[in-house]
């Protein structure tokens, strides 16, 4: 009897290896991967985490305005409605602009219309009478442009999917890595306590700072 319960054992155990092996050989290759997949994407988010952290740094912050004037051509309103978007696209080709138009405004004097684009800002305010118009742009830094990659912020809906994948790269890198550490036997410990005092240490900070 004890013969037979032992080889059962033996069985069990034989058929619980390579199902642990083959978990572990999946966990590692999809760590590595996607660790060397995001591998850009992390570093990009850690650099520009620290200048968004550090506003004051003036290294590649230059910042340029530019002020021009001209006049609308006669179709920019036709019967006596604003054509957004020919005047947008005047605007654009007169003064090479770039980025999206986002608020277009009007009262009974004057209408306003604005690009936006990562580090970038360009405001234009348009007489009705006359059609005449002020244009003000705003040109930040390379430093000021990567920051608002980083917060996603006037990039359009392109950069916004790359922002989620990150998002989902580097969750899948940590939770890789993660079962990783809880196959190694000799630092399991060390790292799932390593894991619980990292968190709670970051869950005061979120407290304290609210």
């Amino acid at each position: 009897m004890r013969t037979i319960k032992a080889s059962h054992a033996v069985a069990q155990t034989r058929a619980g290896q390579p199902l642990r092996a083959q978990a572990y050989v999946w966990a590692r290759s999809i760590h590595l991967y996607t660790s060397m997949i995001s591998l850009v994407v992390v570093l990009f988010f850690a650099a520009t985490g620290i200048t968004l952290n550090h506003p004051d740094w003036a290294f590649g912050n230059t910042q340029t305005t530019h002020t021009y004037q001209g006049t609308l051509p006669s179709a920019w309103r036709p019967n006596g409605q604003i054509d957004w978007l020919k005047t947008a696209e005047f605007l654009r080709s007169q003064h090479s602009l770039k980025g999206q138009v986002q608020d277009t405004t009007q009262d009974a004097q004057e209408a306003s219309l604005s690009f936006r684009a990562p580090g970038y800002a360009a405001d234009a305010f348009i007489q009705l009478q006359t059609g005449s118009y002020t244009l003000r742009v705003v040109a930040q830094g390379p430093v000021a442009v990567l920051n608002d990659l980083h917060r996603g912020r006037d990039a359009g809906a392109a950069w916004s999917w790359v922002i989620d994948l990150a998002g989902g790269f580097l969750g899948i890198v940590a939770l890789s890595g993660l079962a990783l550490s809880l196959f190694l036997r000799k630092t399991r410990k060390a790292a799932v306590l390593t894991a619980l005092v990292g968190s709670g240490l970051l869950l005061l900070l979120m407290l304290t700072t609210r």
